[in-house]
Order: structure tokens, then C-alpha cells, then sequence
């Protein structure tokens, strides 16, 4: 068993080397097959990798002598191009050249016309100062024989000379003046009377007539007593709400109210109307109807101003602005109802600017914003010009308004046709009979000062102011005053009224002059 076991594992062994020694020789020929193979291989490709080098060289010549081929012609057409724009070149600074050569020429020909000139204007200038020279020893020549035929010396007969052109340009001045005036009132007379008839018929305002003073009737006497109360503490109370004065007098059944703020007369009438009656009169019932009746003026005062715009239909007005024009109705100047007249300016204004072709609406408001500074001028310092400007131009009212207020009684010179038509239409609605009154007082002391305007100037020798100081005839020495010089006093005068005396309406100034011849038979 043990020889069979050796054996079988001898010929294991000898198996295992026999396959060991045939696997090395079969790797063996393999490798070389494979070797051969990639030979070959490697052979072929270098054979390949000259071919493609070969066609590569071939490809680059080529390129290379076409690339040549082309850059010789790219160079020979910039070639061409130089020698073209430097032919153009030469051309045009050949051209230039003549040009310039031309112009020198000119320039040399015209040097010479001009010295020449000169030398003609040296010879004609020396010519006419001998000219001057011999003029002027001939005007001596002239003046000294004018001298010897005259009598006069030179200065006697210029200040003779000068009076007589003085007196004929007064003369020529005063008919052209005349002409002037007569060409401009015929052309404007007629329009301008069209367009304020036409103003005023279109717009019809009631004559009022309005005081300081307010007068509430009583049913009898006897509610003279309960108004004054106890020892006077219901009147006092009463007075010192409102700041309005209570006259109790012996008028039969009434009570008068004073005040120049018409805003409290109102207040303390109308307090007192319903404290009448209710009957219940004592300081906690009048200070309970004082200020429900402030309330109510004040609604009536926001109502009243709603009313002016909407009848004016003016729009865009400041709330304040507003309240303000409300208080105008109770508000009276020389008698006129200041809201009623800053409506009636409003529509008048309006009415002549629409003629006018200018802008009716800017009229509108301007008229009806120009007294607006009389609502306050009770209240604060200053003007109601001033206070209508400051006003205006805290609650954003345009230049052009704000101008119109300050120039419409001319604190500064109207710039514009819109303060112009304000102007106007104030003076309108203040000058129609039965508008304004004012107290005989102010009346005789403007005609008196109208009287003394016309009387300073020299020439005069009396004058009268008539038709209610609408008109003053002046009558003059007539051999102080020639016939061409009355125009011009007469406009002197009209000038001096206009800077020194406020009026309403216009003043006619009428000049008389009066030659008279007298003889005496025996």
C-alpha cells in the first residue's frame, strides 16, 4: 500500500510538472506570436504616422504660398489706395495753394485801395479844417456885425432868442397836448362809457343804510328794569359778555345797542331779542343766550360767506377767507353794506373784464377779496389794505389777487389790468347816488380842501367847488394866464387833487378864463 501510495503520488508530482513545464512552453510561443504581432504592428504604424507628416508638410506649403499669394495682393491694393488718397492730397493742397495765392492778392490789391483812401481822406481832412478855420473867422466876422447892426451881444441876443422859442414851444406843447388828449378821448371815450354802462346796467345793488348803533324794541317800560337788574348786575353782566354798551334813556320801549364792532352788536341784539322773550333774565341766562347767539352769528357769518361766493361763482376760497367776507356783513362804510358792495365790485369787475377779453374770473375774485382786510381792521393794527394783503397771502391767494388788493386805492401803482378793473369797479359802486353818505363834517372839509388845491397855484384867482365836489371851476387872471396855457394848469391841478385828496368817483377841473373890455361914454 505504502509503495502504490509513493507512486500515485510520484505521478501526481510528474503530472503537476509536466503541466507546469507544457503551460511555459505555450507561454513562451504565445509571447513571441504576440511580440511578432505587435511588431508588425508598430510597423505599419509608422508608416502611417510619415504618410500623414508628408501630407501634413505638402497641406502647410500650400497654405503657406497661398496666405503669400494673398498678403501680396492685400499689400498691393493698400499700395494703390496711399498712392490714390496722397494723389487726392497733393491735389487739394495744390488747390489750397492757388487758393491762398488768390487771396493774397486780393488782400494786396485792396492794402492798396485802402492806402490810397487814406491818403485821400488825409488831403480832404486837411482841407476841412482850413474850411473850419475860415468858417470860423467868418461867423466872428458875422456875429461881430450882427452885434454892431443889432445893438445886442451875443448873450443878449441868445437869452432873447430863448425867450421867444420858450414862449412858442409853451404855445406848440399845449396844442399838441390838446391834440393828444382830444385824439385819445375819441377813441377810448366811447368804449370805455360802453363797457362801464354795460357793467352797471347788468348789475342792480340795493341803497342801504347801515350805523353803529343797533335798537331793540320792549314790550313795555317796565322790561327796562329787569334788563338792568339788581343793583345793575344784569346790564353789567350783559356789557361785559359782549363788550357792547346798553343805552337805556328815556326812548319810550326800545334799548339802544353801541358798538363800532358790528360782530358783538349783533351777538348782544340778538341775546337780548331772546332774553326778552323767554322772560328769564339773570347772569346764567344771559351768559347761556350770549353764547348761543355767538354760535348763531357764527353760522350766519359761514352761511353769509358761502352765499357771496356762490353769487359771484368764485371757488377754491380759504375756509378763513371765507368766515372773513361773512363777517363784511355786518360791516358798513359810509353807510354801504361792505359785503353787498364787495359783491356788486365782484360783478362789476367781472362784467368789464369779460368785455375787456380778460379773464372774468380773476376779476370776479379779486373784487369781491379787495375789502377783505375789513373785517379786522376793528381787531388788529393797520389798514384794511394791509390787513387785506397780509391775509390774502397767508392762506395762498395768488399774486395777482394779492396786487389787486393792495392797489386799488392806489398804496402802490396798479401793474395790472385786473387791479385797474378793481379800481374801477370800486369807484363805481361807491360813486352811484345813494351808495355811500358821509357826514356833513368830512364834506365841507374836502370841498374846502378842494378849493385850496385849485387857489395855490399861481394865476388863479378864485375858484368853487360844485355839483357836491364832483366839479370845480377855476377861474384865472387872464394876464397871468394865456389861452395855451390853461391845458396845462388845468392838468397841474388835476395832478395835485389826485396826489393830496381821497375822493370818490372823478373831479371834473374846469379852467375860465375871462377878457373884458371897458370904456366909459361922457
Amino acid at each position: 500500500m505504502e509503495y502504490i501510495f509513493q507512486y500515485i503520488i510520484g505521478a501526481l508530482i510528474g503530472l503537476v510538472l509536466g503541466g507546469v513545464v507544457a503551460g511555459f512552453i505555450a507561454y513562451k510561443l504565445g509571447y513571441k506570436r504576440r511580440q511578432a504581432i505587435a511588431e508588425a504592428s508598430i510597423g505599419s504604424a509608422e508608416e502611417e504616422a510619415k504618410r500623414i507628416k508628408n501630407d501634413a508638410y505638402k497641406s502647410a506649403e500650400a497654405k503657406k504660398k497661398e496666405v503669400i499669394l494673398e498678403g501680396k495682393d492685400e499689400l498691393h491694393r493698400l499700395r494703390s489706395e496711399a498712392d490714390k488718397e496722397l494723389r487726392d492730397r497733393r491735389k487739394e493742397v495744390q488747390q489750397q495753394e492757388r487758393r491762398i495765392q488768390q487771396k493774397e492778392e486780393t488782400l494786396e490789391k485792396k492794402l492798396e485801395n485802402l492806402e490810397k483812401k487814406e491818403d485821400q481822406l488825409q488831403n480832404k481832412y486837411k482841407a476841412a479844417e482850413e474850411k473850419l478855420v475860415e468858417a470860423e473867422e467868418l461867423r466872428k466876422r458875422h456875429i461881430e456885425m450882427l452885434e454892431r447892426i443889432s445893438g445886442f451881444t451875443a448873450e443878449q441876443a441868445k437869452d432873447y432868442l430863448l425867450k421867444s422859442f420858450e414862449s412858442e414851444l409853451i404855445h406848440d406843447k399845449a396844442v399838441k397836448l390838446a391834440d393828444i388828449e382830444q385824439q385819445t378821448k375819441d377813441a377810448c371815450d366811447q368804449k370805455a362809457r360802453d363797457i362801464i354802462t354795460l357793467a352797471i346796467q347788468r348789475c342792480a345793488s340795493d341803497q342801504v343804510s347801515e350805523a353803529t348803533v343797533s335798537v331793540v324794541n320792549l314790550p313795555n317800560d317796565e322790561m327796562k328794569g329787569r334788563i338792568i337788574g339788581r343793583e345793575g348786575r344784569n346790564i353789567r353782566t350783559l356789557e361785559s359778555l359782549t363788550g357792547v354798551d346798553l343805552i337805556i334813556d328815556d326812548t319810550p320801549e326800545a334799548i339802544t345797542l353801541s358798538s363800532f364792532e358790528p360782530v358783538r352788536r349783533e351777538v348782544a341784539r340778538l341775546a337780548l331779542e331772546r332774553l326778552i322773550t323767554d322772560g328769564r333774565i339773570h347772569p346764567a341766562r344771559i351768559e347761556e343766550m350770549v353764547e348761543k347767539a355767538r354760535k348763531d352769528v357764527d353760522v350766519t357769518i359761514k352761511r353769509e360767506g358761502e352765499r357771496a361766493m356762490l353769487e359771484t361763482g368764485v371757488t377754491g376760497v380759504h375756509p378763513e377767507l371765507v368766515k372773513l367776507l361773512g363777517k363784511l356783513k355786518y360791516r358798513s362804510s359810509y353807510g354801504q353794506n361792505v359785503l353787498d358792495h364787495s359783491i356788486e365790485v365782484a360783478h362789476l369787475a367781472g362784467v368789464m373784464a369779460f368785455e375787456l377779453g380778460l379773464d372774468p374770473k380773476s376779476a370776479r375774485r379779486a373784487g369781491l377779496l379787495h375789502d377783505i382786510g375789513k373785517a379786522l381792521d376793528h381787531e388788529f393794527e393797520g389798514t384794511h389794505i394791509d390787513l387785506g394783503v397780509q391775509y390774502a397771502t397767508k392762506y395762498k391767494e395768488s399774486e395777482l389777487i394779492v396786487h389787486a388788493i393792495h392797489a386799488h386805492h392806489n398804496d402802490v401803482e396798479p401793474k395790472t389790468l385786473t387791479a385797474v378793473l378793481v379800481q374801477a369797479a370800486d369807484a363805481i359802486s361807491a360813486a352811484r347816488p345813494g351808495a355811500r353818505r358821509e357826514n356833513l363834517e368830512n364834506y365841507i372839509k374836502r370841498l374846502q380842501k378842494l378849493e385850496e388845491i385849485a387857489n395855490s397855484f399861481e394865476g388863479v384867482e378864485r375858484s368853487f367847488a360844485i355839483q357836491a365836489g364832483r366839479e370845480i371851476r377855476v377861474m384865472v387872471k387872464p394876464e397871468s394866464v394865456k389861452d395855451e396855457r390853461m391845458i396845462l394848469v388845468a392838468r397841474d391841478i388835476c395832478k395835485k387833487i389826485e396826489n393830496e385828496l381821497e375822493y370818490p368817483g372823478q373831479i371834473k377841473v374846469n379852467i375860465i378864463r375871462e377878457s373884458r373890455a371897458i370904456e366909459y361914454a361922457k
